[in-house]
């Protein structure tokens, strides 16, 4: 399955309306990595003026869901991706608007071959949350796993 940018940001605000209200902008979408951008908003600011931890996490989550949905978009005919787990540290101050580059931690094909072995994989997803200036505030970790249909 080769999704463009625009599809996933599509296909995503249809079936998550947080990503919609969020108003999250997909830079780049592939199997290997998915960079998506929070503008900056005041409506979604916390009490110094940055994005919201909540917003950011969603940001995050939302990237490592791109990459999932590009990586195994092949296997949602007998498996669905679920987020098992999350952890997220906040590094530094994020001002302005906030980029969240997502890469997978296990080969996908290796995923993959687990679930043809009838077992239920699970993998980290790693995300970096930057601000404009290229300084991580940010990193978080999402395990997924490919829930076998039926």
């Amino acid at each position: 399955m080769t999704v463009d940018n625009a599809s996933m940001g599509d296909m995503l605000a249809a079936a998550v309306p947080m990503v919609r209200t969020l108003n999250l902008e997909f830079i780049e979408v592939s199997p290997e990595r998915a960079v998506l951008r929070l503008p900056d908003q005041p409506e979604y600011h916390n009490h110094v003026g940055g994005p919201h931890a909540g917003a950011m996490f969603t940001l995050a989550e939302s990237a490592s869901g791109a990459i999932v949905l590009t990586a195994f978009g092949d296997q949602l005919s007998r498996a669905v991706p679920l987020a098992v787990r999350a952890e997220i540290h906040y590094r530094k101050l994020a001002m302005g608007p906030v980029t969240a580059t997502a890469t997978l931690g296990r080969p996908a094909a290796d995923v993959v071959a687990e679930l043809e072995a009838g077992t239920r994989p699970e993998f980290p997803v790693s995300i970096a949350l930057r601000r404009e200036d290229g300084d991580v505030t940010g990193e978080m970790t999402v395990v997924w796993t490919l829930r076998p249909n039926g």
